[in-house]
Formats: structure tokens, sequence, C-alpha cells
């Protein structure tokens, strides 16, 4: 029968086995040798017998979408070896998520259908692709013009609250802590945990980047956190879209991720990167030892002018205090000078009127003498005196009264005889 032209009907057709007969007659004709092909890894899982089941897959290049997709497997005895030249080559296991070239054998069974069986590999394609990627990441981050974004921003003075991307559980994160709690300062960090390692790793950071970045105020920065792994787990730190949102975050970007030799894309364009955890620790501690020898260089500063300012503002206060006793004293001499003039005009118009008040005086007791008894006895009169005395109205005598009349050289004595009222 040809295989190339098969003629069936209605009455000469064929069984599903004849059918499968075949096409596996027909493949394994047709691919008598092992063929080199390129795949990327999607599923790999290695069964308790040790042989290996991996699932190929063929993606588009802009979507991303599986455009083929085959089973492969490696058996228990190629598998051991295979697989710990490729570890030992790129530094990583099979795994998921990789693209590998591997020499395959083109089978086909009637009830498992087309199959790949590899029996052999080339690690330094796998190599070789992880760079590719790499070169076409950085590409792509630097034509998107965010290359530098990171790196450009400041750092906040000083810089004591940390938000941190790390799985709660890993040996770096504690690392972290530990070396932190050494420092005498009060950080304040807060944990946005993570998966670091497996399929949805990207997706975890990606997620804790974005929870960040809705807090971004209650931050000064942002810590990745991984310690050493291999290095398709590392190549996590390769991706684009972590390696993009790395260099837009918002907040400067600390990458303390443990790489032996390589330094991944987003340790290229977060603001500052460290080989370890400890040494991000380390660094943020160093910048606020820098703070503070600044404060204290400061106070120093403040101190110096504060002690020159109260030394001149001393003396101005001595200059002050020597004008005002000189000032004071040439007001009290002026003063002094002043009251004394006072006071001898003081005393000349005190004088003045106590001499005038003296002569009123005299001139007064002149008027007084002159009405005396003696003055006025001496001008004829008389003054008449009974036991009651001075006599100065008829009315305080009576007729028959002893009397007495004073006069200039001597007293008379009579008696009241009459009466008479003047006219």
């Amino acid at each position: 029968m040809d295989s190339l032209n098969i003629a069936t009907s209605t009455t000469e057709s064929l069984t599903l086995l004849d059918l499968q007969r075949m096409v596996r007659s027909t493949l394994e004709e047709r691919f008598r040798e092992p063929l080199w092909i390129s795949a990327e890894i999607s599923e790999l899982k290695v069964n308790r017998s040790g042989h290996c089941y991996i699932n190929l897959v063929e993606k588009g290049e802009n979507d991303g979408v599986p455009r083929a997709e085959a089973r492969a497997v490696i058996w228990r005895s190629a598998y051991t070896p295979l697989a710990s030249m490729f570890e030992a080559m790129t530094g990583s296991p099979l795994s998921a998520g990789i693209r590998i070239l591997v020499r395959v054998m083109v089978t086909y069974h009637e009830i498992y259908g087309f199959s790949l069986q590899i029996v052999d590999l080339d690690p330094r394609y796998t190599l070789g692709e992880v760079e590719r990627r790499r070169r076409e990441t950085i590409a792509r981050l630097q034509s998107d013009g965010v290359w530098d974004m990171n790196r450009e921003l400041r750092l906040a003075r000083p810089t004591l609250r940390i938000a941190i991307v790390s799985s709660a559980t890993a040996a770096g994160y504690q690392d972290f802590m530990r070396e932190l709690q050494r420092t005498p300062y009060c950080f304040s960090t807060t944990l946005f945990e993570s998966l670091m390692q497996g399929d949805t790793a990207e997706e975890s950071v990606v997620m804790a980047l974005k929870r960040i970045a809705e807090r971004e105020h209650e931050f000064d920065v942002v810590a990745i956190i991984r310690g050493g792994g291999s290095t398709s787990d590392l190549s996590l730190f390769d991706s684009y879209l972590i390696a993009s949102y790395v260099a837009q975050f918002p907040l400067p970007v600390f990458a303390g991720i443990g790489h032996d030799k390589d330094v991944s894309v987003v340790d290229m364009v977060a603001h500052t990167t460290c080989k370890t955890p400890t040494a991000v620790a380390t660094l943020l501690a160093e910048f606020v030892d820098a703070e503070m020898n600044i404060l204290d260089l400061f106070a120093t500063d403040i101190s110096m002018i504060a002690e020159r300012r109260i030394h001149d503002e001393t003396m101005r206060l001595y200059r002050h205090q020597s004008d005002i006793e000189r000032m004071a004293t040439e007001i009290i001499q002026h003063h002094g000078h002043t009251l004394d003039l006072l006071r001898t005009n003081i005393f000349t118009e005190a004088k003045t009127v106590v001499n005038s008040e003296l002569q009123r005086i005299d001139k007064a007791q002149h008027v007084v003498e002159s009405y005396s008894v003696d003055n006025i006895l001496k001008l004829g009169f008389a003054v008449l005196h009974d036991k009651q005395g001075v006599i100065s109205s008829i009315e305080a005598t009576s007729v028959g009264n002893a009397i007495d009349i004073a006069l200039m050289d001597g007293i008379l004595s009579a008696t009241i005889t009459e009466i008479k009222p003047k006219r």
C-alpha cells in the first residue's frame, strides 16, 4: 500500500489501529535519526521510578501564546547524567520556564500518541538563551526610557522606613533583620511577603511592589531581599516585568539578591544594589551613620556660632553698660548742676520772701505797739478798772462802784457817783 496516497471508501476503510500504525510507520521511517530541537519547558515531573516527563512548548514571540506543544520523556538511564551535566554547566537544574536545546527521537504510540524521547541536550544553548533574554530585557527597558529612572530618585534623609519584598521564611530576610537590629537606630520595617522562586514568583513580586506603591508615603525605601540560589532561581530577577516595575518605582529600590557572579537586570535598574541582604542592611545603617555625622557637624557649628554670638552680645552689653553708666553720670551731673541752681534760687527767693515778711512784721509790730496801753495813756486817755476787769461800757458798772483810773503816771481811786449815757 502506498503510504503517500491511501485510497479509502465506505467499503474499504481503515481501522483506527491501522491508521495509527501507518502514522507510526511513516514517522519512524521519516525521522530515523535523532533531531536537535529548541523549546521551552512548561512542565517537568520526575516520577518515583526516576523517569522525567516534560511538556515542551513553543510560544509566540509577541503574545506568548503557545503555538506548538509536545510531550517528551527522558528515561531514567539518561536523565541522571543529563540533569547532572546541565546543572553543573548552568548552575541550575532542569526546570519549568527555561529554554533548552535537546536531541530527540520522534516516537508515536497507538494509544499515547506523538511524543519525543530526549537522548541528549546542550547546556550551552540554555546559557546563551538566558543571556539573550537578558540582553533583550535590557534593550527593551532602555528603549522604554526607564533605565535610569529609579537611580535618579533622591534618598530620604534619614532612610529609616523600609518596605521589604521577601519570603518571611527566607534566610536572607532573617539575616537582613538581624543586621538592622544590631544597629543603634530605630528602623521601621514592613514585610510585603512574596514568593521568590517558582512559576508564580514573578506575579507575586509584582503584586508586592503594587501593594507598596499604594502606601508610598509610609516608606523611604524598598528592599528586595533574596538569598543565594541557583541561576535559574535568580533568573527571576532578569524578568522584564519585575525590572520594569523596579525601574519606574516611585521609591528608591535597594536590591539585595544573592548572586555569586552575575548581576541581574533588577540589580542594574535598582537605585542601589548589594551582593547580599546583609550588605543592604549594612549600607542602610551606614547611610544613617553619615546623617548622624552630618548632624554632629551641624551641632558643632551651631554651638560655635551660638558661643560666638553670645560673646559678641556680651561685649555689646558691656559696651551698652559703659555707655549707660557714662550717660547716667552725665545726666546726674547735669541735673545736679540744675538742682544746685534751683537750690540757690530757692534760697535767694526764700531769703527775699523772709526779709519781706520780716519788714512787714516790723511794720505790723510798730502798728501794734502804737496801740499799746502805755501809748494810749500818753495821749491823755485813761483806763478804768474795777474788780471785774477793764470797764469799756457804762453797762459794765453802776453808781457807787469803786473803780481805779489808770493814767500815764499813776492810778486814781474813785467812786462812781453818776453815770451819763453818751448822746
